[in-house]
């Protein structure tokens, strides 16, 4: 079945990726139609989460902001099926990384210093891969789950090396990143995954209390690697521009939970600027803090 399923979707992710973008945003429209009023992809788990970050909204505030979501939600998964096959020079028209950053990058690059950047899902991460790997020097390695699929995997994989981005399975992250502790690169973590409860760092976050990957932080400071926060910045639809600021320069001085609390803290400050575009259909709140 999963055979079957993946080739009689195939010709259809690949007919959306040649779209030209206003016809993407067309077809985006009615999805959000089909996904939003006649599936109810996931409305109560968006809204229950919604309601707990932000109690102080009325109902009538926080359904818009669940339909504002949802319709942002249809223009990221077509534009990522676009990363099939885009060119370079329309990937970087479409998302561009900013001056500061690009000389942020290179800095790092010239002093031959490796680092970690950390990240959510907020705006368009797949197209922030894509356009470090076009812009800078190091090579970009990306933390991923393997999807169960194997055929849905294998095309997920090849849509994020494109560029020449690189992946690393999550179980293998320690190992790998100790096999190239030689060569100048860049780490990404997305950490605002849920991780098993008894391992994570605790904290509150947009009004809950919850559990942050520690794997992050802990590597960091072993390998005493720069930490930079990326945030992806939506100026408009199929627009982004990404920014990077040092988090934590010298991480092997840092205190437990420091580095943790930075970078949540940061993912915070952001969603709270532009709520609609990050990622509330994960059930990010599914356990609780151990006693």
């Amino acid at each position: 079945m999963q055979v079957i399923g993946f080739y009689l979707a195939l010709p259809f992710m690949y007919l959306i990726s040649i779209l030209p973008f206003p016809f993407l945003y067309l077809l985006s429209d009615g999805v959000f139609i089909l996904l939003y009023y006649i599936i109810g992809y996931r409305k109560n788990v968006v809204a229950e989460n919604l309601r707990r970050s932000f109690p102080e909204r009325s109902e009538k505030e926080i359904l818009q902001l669940r339909r504002k979501f949802y319709r942002y939600f249809c223009d990221l998964t077509l534009e990522t099926f676009k990363t099939l096959s885009i060119p370079k020079s329309t990937m970087l028209k479409h998302c561009k990384m900013d001056e500061q950053s690009i000389q942020l990058f290179k800095n790092l690059s010239d002093e031959k210093k490796s680092c970690i950047l950390v990240l959510g899902h907020l705006g368009n991460w797949e197209w922030a891969g894509n356009t470090f790997s076009l812009t800078c020097k190091q090579p970009l390695y990306v933390i991923y789950h393997p999807l169960t699929n194997n055929y849905f995997n294998q095309l997920i994989i090849g849509m994020r090396t494109r560029f020449g981005t690189r992946l690393i399975e999550m179980k293998n992250t320690f190992r790998d990143m100790i096999t190239m502790k030689n060569e100048v690169n860049a780490t990404a973590f997305i950490a605002d995954q849920t991780p098993p409860p008894e391992n994570a760092y605790w904290t509150n976050f947009l009004n809950q209390d919850t559990p942050v990957f520690s794997g992050t932080e802990k590597i960091a400071r072993k390998l005493n690697l720069p930490v930079i926060y990326v945030n992806v910045n939506k100026i408009g639809r199929g627009k982004y521009v990404v920014h990077a600021e040092m988090l934590c320069e010298d991480p092997a001085t840092a205190s437990d939970g420091e580095i943790s609390e930075l970078h949540t803290k940061k993912l915070e400050k952001e969603i709270l600027k532009n709520p609609e575009i990050w990622l509330w259909s994960h059930r990010r709140w599914k356990h609780k803090r151990p006693a």
